[in-house]
């Protein structure tokens, strides 16, 4: 099992929801291009990109999946170009649809063209855990946070540009995920993705908002192990 995060995260946000899972299955994490430990990086932060990195740690072996935001669009199109045998099913968390024409331009990751990509990263984490949260953090944190800023500008004016993956081209189960606390947009994409793709199903944890595999990590896993258990 591959666990993959979301814009301005790292391997690290996922660690709760890992240590629910490695005591049933192999999970690797591992920090995209352009964040944590595999910063700097001078790109490209296109979807391709991002793909062949997971291809390449993959290295032929079979796995499942999961996705956390923008982690979620790199695993249904992972899903779509590896395809099985090599990938057998995906999970994804609220995987944002920002190419397609419904989707609100007033999103945190809408604000991606307005200034510094520095001043980009910061807007963005400020909208996400808010003022209070962010001065809060120590100086050295929140210079390493706006030094993602190339990653996150990049991989995210690339997903505006156009669809990383197209629905009727994934063949494996994909299970999206959604928070009934969240934003309508972001349950609405999971609806979408469960809608569109062939076998493809919806479910909803209560309470949760968009970093529910943070904040509600039993309830993730278990959804999880449902679907894994659903494949064999």
């Amino acid at each position: 099992m591959v666990l993959i995060h979301g814009s301005m995260d790292r391997s690290a946000g996922l660690l709760k929801l890992s240590r629910r899972l490695d005591d049933r299955y192999r999970v690797m994490r591992y920090d995209r291009r352009g964040y944590g430990r595999s910063r700097p990086h001078d790109g490209p932060f296109t979807m391709d990109a991002q793909v062949a990195d997971l291809q390449q740690l993959l290295a032929g072996r079979t796995a499942v999946l999961v996705g956390h935001s923008y982690g979620g669009d790199v695993a249904l199109a992972a899903a779509q170009r590896l395809g099985p045998p090599q990938v057998h099913g995906a999970v994804v968390y609220e995987a944002p649809l920002s190419w397609r024409s419904w989707w609100p331009g007033s999103t945190a990751g809408a604000a991606v063209t307005q200034g510094d990509v520095s001043d980009v990263a910061e807007r963005f984490m400020t909208r996400l855990i808010g003022k209070h949260r962010w001065v809060r953090l120590p100086p050295s944190t929140r210079a390493a946070r706006r030094a993602e800023g190339p990653a996150l500008v990049g991989e995210l004016l690339a997903l505006r540009a156009g669809a990383p993956w197209e629905p009727q081209r994934i063949c494996v189960p994909v299970l999206a995920l959604a928070g009934s606390a969240g934003a309508d947009h972001h349950r609405a994409s999971s609806r979408v993705i469960a809608g569109e793709i062939a076998a493809g199903r919806f479910a909803e944890l209560q309470g949760a908002r968009h970093f529910g595999p943070n904040t509600h990590p039993d309830d993730v896993a278990a959804l999880i192990i449902d679907f894994i258990d659903s494949l064999d």
